[in-house]
């Protein structure tokens, strides 16, 4: 039997040196949303046969994304990396326009806000895109997916 999904996600928090309460909030509703619904499936046929769930445990070492996947009894399955450099400027994108969406937010005007919020789903949807490509070669994933995994790249890649 077949269970394409992730059940459990986590970042290396070694690999998180800051982080503010936006985007902290951001990467507890990513995950949540992930939880409740994904589609993840390793290209990589396993020897025992294991078809999910799937464990993940998400981090940057050396300006690359590693993703470790381990079975429900945390067995690991596999470990790959991915270069982050091709997320670098769409990441950067991607937190001034949030930052221009959370100040909106306090004092600009409805239509102002939702100017901004296409503009910032526009730049998460183009990046998940970018997420569904890079991970194609490792793992597939549905766009509902990869959108909530590029919030999860974003917070790992803060470095004020």
């Amino acid at each position: 039997m077949t269970d394409h999904r992730i059940i459990d996600v986590k970042l290396d928090e070694r690999t998180i040196l800051w982080r503010n309460a936006d985007i902290e909030q951001e990467r507890r509703v990513a995950i949540f949303d992930l939880l409740e619904g994904n589609f993840f499936k390793p290209v990589t046929a396993y020897d025992d046969g294991y078809a999910g769930p799937y464990k993940v445990v998400m981090g940057v070492e050396e300006g690359r994304l590693t993703v470790a996947v381990a079975t429900t009894g945390d067995a690991p399955l596999e470990a790959f990396v991915i270069p982050l450099s091709p997320f670098r400027r769409t990441v950067r994108d991607y937190f001034a326009i949030c930052d221009s969406y959370f100040k909106a937010i306090r004092n600009a005007t409805p239509s102002q806000i939702e100017t901004i919020d296409m503009a910032r789903r526009g730049i998460h949807n183009d990046a998940a895109e970018m997420v569904i490509e890079r991970l194609a070669a490792r793992v597939e994933v549905d766009f509902d997916t990869a959108r909530r995994l590029f919030t999860l790249i974003c917070v790992l890649h803060i470095r004020q």
